[in-house]
C-alpha cells in the first residue's frame, strides 16, 4: 500500500516520538534527550537515547535507530506501511482506502475469516479443558507441572472426543463447512460430511508475532496416532516462516533465542524464566524461519535432543543459520532428554549454567566429522585432517576467524599449523575458499580500514554533518565550500543533499532523511549521524580550524575520487590534476580566512 509523503509527515507531526516510545520504555530527561533501557538488547544501563527536538531515537549500546515508523516496525516486527495505519489510528488520522481488485478483496476477506474462525476455536478448546470433559486435559497439565497462569497464557486447551463437537460449534458462530476446513480444523469423511480434525488432544495454538492465532498443535491422551498432529498448511498458516513462541520470546530482550524441538520445552522454559525459547512447527528448521529470528538477534541456542535425528537437526540449523548470517551455538542437556525434563529435575539455575557452556557451533561440526572416521588409522586420520581443511574453507569469510579456528583445531588434533595451513591454501587455490560478501556493483563494502578503524575520509564527511545537525547556524559557511556531491559515500551524499536543501529553506528536519530508507543498516548509520556528540571545541579559533580541517579533508577526498576516474594515459590528466591540486591550494587559503 503506497501512502502520500504529505501524508505520512503529517502522521509523524502529530505522533510525537517520545510518547510513543513511552507507551513501551520507561524514559527519563537527561539533559536535551531522554534515556531508557534499550528494548533491542539486554543492557543494565540505560544507552537506549530519544531526540524529542530531532525526532529520532538511537541506541549506543547496539546501534539501533530511527524514527517512530522504525521503533514500530522492529519492536512489533511490523512492516512500513502497518507502522504508518498504526500510528494514523493513533493520531485520529483517516486513512485512504485502497483500491484493490474483487478477487483480491475476496482473498482477504477469506483470510480474515480464517483468523476470526481460528480465534474462535481457540476460545473453545480453552473453555472445554475446564469443563467436565476436559478432565483429562487439565490433568496431563497438570502432571507436567504447569501453572495455572502458564495455561491461560498460552492459551491451551482440550479438544474433546466427539467427531464432529467443534464443527458443530463454529457452524453455530455462522461459518460454513468449507471455511471450516479451509482454517485447517476438520476435514471431509469418506460418507461426504465433516468431523474434527482435532479430537482427545491437548491443544497448542499457534499464534503469529501479531498475536493473531494461525493454527493449532494437538498432543493425544492415550495410545493414539500420530501422537502429535498440527494444523495443515492454509492461507493464513506457513509452517516454514512462524515459530512457536516468538510473540512472546521477541519481547524478552535477551540478545538471544533459545531454538527447541517441542510446545512443551517452551512452555516449561517460559514458566521457568527463560522467556526467549522458541520451537519450529513440526518441520525442521527452514531458512524463513532464521530469517524471522534474525529480526530479532542472531545469537541462537540449539536446544535439540541428543539422539541421531537431534544431532542431524541441529548440524541442518547450524547450517541455515551460518548462511544467514548468525550464530547458533549447542545447548547439551545430558542426561536429560529435553528442556521440559532438565527444569523439573534440575532447576533454572542449573539450566542457566548450560546455557552458559553452550558448545562452539564450529567445534560441534568437527565432533559429529570426527565419529565418522577411525583416528587410530593413518589413512582415515589424513581424510579427516582433509575433511578439516575443507570445512574451514567453506566456513569463514573472516581471515582472522579461520586463522583462530584453524590454530584451535591444530592443537586439538596434534597436527602443525604449517601442515593444516598449507592444505587450507591448497584447496583455497581450487576455488573452496568462502569469500567476503560483495555489493552489488561487485565491489566489497569497506566502511572501515582493515584495522578496524573508521576510514578517515568518511570520519570527516560524518563529522561535520553530525556538526550540521548541531549547529544549522553555520550552514551558510559550509555551504560557501561544499555541495553535496563532495561527499564521497553515497549514504552521506544523499543526507548532505537533504540537509543543504532543508537548510537552505530555513530549517532541517532529520525525519526527511530517516525517511528515504527503511533498511535497517541505513537507518542505524543516519541515526547514530544526527545523535553522536562532537568533542567539545571550547574557543572560536579551535572551531575555526576544525571547520576549516573538515572541508579541506572533504574535498581533498572528493577531487581524489574523481581523478580515480581518470587514467594517466588520459590527455585531460595532466591538466585535471594540476587544475585539481591549484583549487585545493586557493581553498586552504580561503579556509584560513574563514568567516566563522
Amino acid at each position: 500500500m503506497y501512502y502520500d509523503e504529505n501524508l505520512i509527515e503529517d502522521i509523524r507531526a502529530r505522533n510525537d516520538i517520545v510518547d510513543v516510545i513511552s507507551q513501551y520504555v520507561h524514559l527519563e530527561k537527561r539533559g536535551a534527550n531522554y534515556f531508557g533501557l534499550c528494548p533491542f538488547h539486554n543492557e543494565k544501563t540505560p544507552s537506549f537515547s530519544v531526540s524529542a527536538n530531532k525526532q529520532i531515537f538511537y541506541c549506543f549500546g547496539c546501534g539501533a535507530g530511527g524514527d517512530a515508523f522504525t521503533f514500530l516496525m522492529k519492536y512489533d516486527n511490523l512492516s512500513y506501511p502497518e507502522a504508518i495505519q498504526m500510528l494514523a489510528q493513533r493520531a485520529g488520522i483517516a486513512l485512504p482506502e485502497e483500491e484493490v481488485s474483487e478477487t483480491a478483496q475476496k482473498a482477504r476477506d477469506h483470510r480474515r475469516i480464517l483468523l476470526d474462525i481460528n480465534k474462535e476455536a481457540a476460545v473453545y478448546y480453552y473453555k472445554m479443558l475446564h469443563s467436565p470433559a476436559g478432565k483429562a486435559g487439565l490433568a496431563y497439565f497438570r502432571k507436567r507441572a504447569l501453572k495455572e497462569e502458564t495455561i491461560r497464557r498460552f492459551g491451551l486447551g482440550y479438544a474433546p472426543i466427539g467427531w464432529d463437537l467443534l464443527t458443530k460449534y463454529l457452524r453455530k458462530k455462522g461459518y460454513t463447512d468449507q471455511e471450516i476446513i479451509d482454517a485447517g480444523l476438520a476435514v471431509h469423511d469418506e460418507k461426504g460430511g465433516t468431523h474434527d480434525k482435532f479430537r482427545n488432544r491437548v491443544m497448542f495454538p499457534i499464534q503469529d508475532v501479531n498475536r493473531k492465532v494461525i493454527g493449532f498443535g494437538g498432543r493425544v491422551l492415550g495410545d493414539g496416532e500420530p501422537k502429535y498432529l498440527n494444523s495443515p498448511e492454509t492461507m493464513i498458516f506457513d509452517k516454514g516462516r512462524n515459530l512457536y513462541g516468538l510473540v512472546y520470546a521477541k519481547n524478552a530482550r535477551k540478545g538471544r533465542f533459545i531454538l527447541c524441538e517441542g510446545y512443551m520445552d517452551v512452555i516449561a522454559m517460559h514458566q521457568g524464566g527463560f522467556s526467549e525459547a522458541v520451537a519450529s512447527l513440526g518441520t525442521a528448521f527452514t531458512a524463513g524461519q532464521a530469517v524471522l529470528l534474525k529480526r530479532y538477534t542472531d545469537q541462537i541456542l540449539l536446544s535439540y535432543d541428543s539422539d541421531t535425528a537431534g544431532t542431524k537437526a541441529s548440524l541442518r540449523a547450524i547450517s541455515i543459520l551460518r548462511e544467514n548470517g548468525m550464530i547458533g551455538k549447542i545447548l547439551h542437556l545430558e542426561p536429560h532428554k529435553d528442556p521440559d525434563e532438565f527444569l523439573r529435575e534440575e532447576g533454572a539455575e542449573a539450566f542457566e549454567k548450560r546455557l552458559r557452556e553452550a558448545e562452539n557451533p564450529f567445534f560441534f561440526e568437527i565432533k559429529q566429522l570426527e565419529k565418522q572416521y577411525h583416528l587410530q588409522d593413518p589413512d582415515e586420520k589424513t581424510r579427516f585432517y582433509r575433511e578439516i581443511a575443507k570445512k574451514l574453507c567453506t566456513s569463514f569469510e573472516d581471515p582472522m576467524e579461520r586463522e583462530n579456528y584453524l590454530q584451535a583445531l591444530a592443537a586439538q588434533y596434534g597436527i602443525t599449523q604449517e601442515l593444516l595451513r598449507e592444505q587450507v591454501l591448497h584447496l583455497a587455490s581450487q576455488g573452496l575458499m568462502k569469500e567476503a560478501a560483495r555489493d552489488p556493483e561487485g565491489k566489497t563494502a569497506t566502511k572501515v580500514k582493515g584495522d578496524g578503524r573508521e576510514d578517515p575520509k568518511l570520519k570527516s564527511q560524518r563529522i561535520l554533518l553530525t556538526w550540521l545537525a548541531d549547529e544549522p547556524s553555520f550552514f551558510s559557511e559550509a555551504s560557501r565550500y561544499l555541495s553535496p556531491s563532495d561527499f564521497t559515500d553515497p549514504l552521506y551524499e544523499r543526507v548532505a543533499e537533504v540537509m543543504f536543501q532543508d537548510l537552505a529553506g530555513g530549517i532541517f528536519l532529520p525525519a526527511h532523511v530517516l525517511s528515504l530508507y527503511r533498511d535497517e543498516e541505513s537507518q542505524r548509520r543516519i541515526s547514530e549521524l544526527l545523535t553522536s556528540t562532537l568533542a567539545e571545541v571550547k574557543t572560536d579559533e579551535e572551531k575555526k580550524r576544525a571547520f576549516a580541517d573538515l572541508v579541506y579533508d572533504i574535498k581533498k577526498a572528493s577531487y581524489e575520487k574523481k581523478m580515480e576516474a581518470v587514467t594517466p594515459e588520459d590527455p585531460d590528466y595532466l591538466r585535471r590534476m594540476i587544475e585539481g591540486k591549484k583549487e585545493l591550494e586557493v581553498l586552504s587559503r580561503n579556509l584560513r580566512e574563514t568567516r566563522m
